[in-house]
């Protein structure tokens, strides 16, 4: 009996998804200036301490896109990690959110808000539509996934 075999063209376009982790830390406050003082410690709790509190977040990025047949890759890992350092590292890495970045100046700093943070720096780095997925490990237990929508 003879076998059904097809044959993979080397012109078919292949889609991969290449995942870099990343880890920072910072501090904030849960605290939204549309809720009354009473508001905020009822829905933060303990996150709405005056003074703060920190986490270790690790970051998963996900780029998509078509595998070069020249390199293989979807996207050189060289720069992603470069686009990471300039979107991730240097705007939140050991910085207070709220009082430090200017963009939780006006946004709750929760890590759903740090998601789409991250989201929108990095889309000024990738090839367009390349970026996938944001996901972000707040505690072991806590994780965040945005992507884009």
């Amino acid at each position: 009996m003879q076998e059904n075999v097809t044959t993979v063209s080397s012109e078919r376009c292949r889609i991969g998804y290449v995942t870099r982790v990343q880890s920072f830390s910072a501090c904030h406050r849960l605290h939204s200036k549309a809720l009354s003082d009473e508001e905020n410690k009822r829905i933060f709790g303990k996150c709405n301490n005056p003074n703060g509190h920190g986490h270790n977040y690790n970051v998963e990025i996900t780029v998509r896109g078509k595998i070069d047949p020249a390199t293989g890759m979807v996207l050189n890992i060289t720069d992603l990690k470069e686009y990471i350092e300039m979107a991730i590292m240097e705007p939140l890495d050991h910085k207070n959110l709220d009082k430090d970045v200017p963009y939780f100046a006006d946004v709750v700093s929760t890590t759903e808000n740090v998601a789409v943070f991250i989201w929108d720096n990095l889309l000024k780095f990738l090839p367009p539509n390349s970026l996938y997925e944001v996901k972000i490990h707040e505690t072991d237990k806590n994780i965040v996934v945005y992507r884009g929508e």
